[in-house]
């Protein structure tokens, strides 16, 4: 496979993460989203248990087989977090506009990881390239967030922000665990990890409309119901094997435009909420980002 496979492939999976986490959302309302989270990670754990059986011969999927912290066994509880905040901020606020606080959390939460060397990442000094486009970025976010009915929905882009945040930790951690164990192997346990919190959660928190939502099921779509566990394994097993092959900072660039214009597309589309603001919101984005992951390529002062 040549480059511009890798970089298409790259682009296809932040194009497939924003119509997973709408995906979810849907499948939430239409039942409850706790019924979306057990359902979800119930399927997403049938394909990775089906793949480590098939695979069990091949070292490039049973993994390396190490001795990992205890914690790191942990990691699929932000997974609860992570689907419930993505549920209320697209929900309120569409599709856009939660991706887009999204992606801003996930780049903010990385500089807290460079500034400090938290959780074992190199730690870097903050040069004024960043600051800037980290400061592009949240102008384009506020510009997104006036536009279309006209309200600030700053509590939720809040939560977007929390969910961005929460998802660069987990990816952190996924990423040491699947040192440890491959990363095949590190995003199974994640899911049991996910599914076991979400069913106790769940269950002790709203048993009937659990319960009620599970019977509903299938009376509904197949693909509703199904897309977001399918898509979720494409996520991991795309993102493990792309990452290596292409230079960090083209990555990450088309992670992000690919999540942000994927998601206005849904909104304009399927919930008619485009809007000029929206769009550029969304350009001063993306503008932000590449700053910022241009800076990363240049020697910090």
């Amino acid at each position: 496979m040549n480059l511009p496979m890798y970089l298409f492939l790259d682009a296809l999976t932040g194009m497939v993460i924003s119509i997973m986490v709408v995906a979810n959302t849907l499948y939430g309302q239409a039942t409850t989203m706790g019924v979306s989270l057990i359902v979800n990670h119930t399927i997403g754990l049938t394909i990775l248990s089906a793949i480590l059986l098939l695979g069990r011969n091949r070292s490039s999927i049973r993994g390396p087989g190490k001795k990992a912290p205890w914690y790191l066994y942990f990691n699929g509880l932000f997974g609860l977090a992570i689907l419930n905040l993505n549920y209320y901020t697209v929900v309120a606020t569409g599709a856009s506009l939660a991706m887009a606080s999204t992606v801003f959390g996930q780049s903010f939460c990385s500089l807290i990881f460079d500034l400090t060397g938290w959780m074992g990442m190199q730690k870097r000094k903050l040069n004024k390239a960043k600051a800037l486009s980290l400061a592009v970025s949240g102008i384009g976010i506020i510009v997104m967030a006036s536009g279309g009915e006209g309200t600030f929905a700053l509590f939720f882009i809040v939560l977007g922000v929390l969910a961005g945040a929460l998802t660069m930790t987990q990816m952190v951690l996924n990423s040491t665990f699947a040192s440890y164990k491959g990363a095949i192997r590190a995003s199974h346990q994640n899911f049991i990890g996910g599914l076991v919190a979400g069913l106790l959660f769940y269950f002790l928190v709203q048993p009937q409309a659990t319960l009620e939502g599970l019977a509903k099921t299938p009376s509904l779509p197949f693909l509703l119901v199904a897309s977001g566990g399918i898509l979720a394994v494409f996520v991991v097993v795309s993102t493990s094997y792309v990452i290596i092959k292409i230079p960090a900072v083209y990555s990450a660039l088309l992670l992000s435009s690919a999540q942000i214009l994927m998601s206005l597309a849904i909104d304009t589309i399927f919930f008619d909420k485009f809007s000029l603001p929206l769009l550029i919101g969304a350009i001063l984005m993306l503008l932000g980002m590449a700053g910022n992951l241009v800076s990363d390529r240049k020697p910090t002062l």
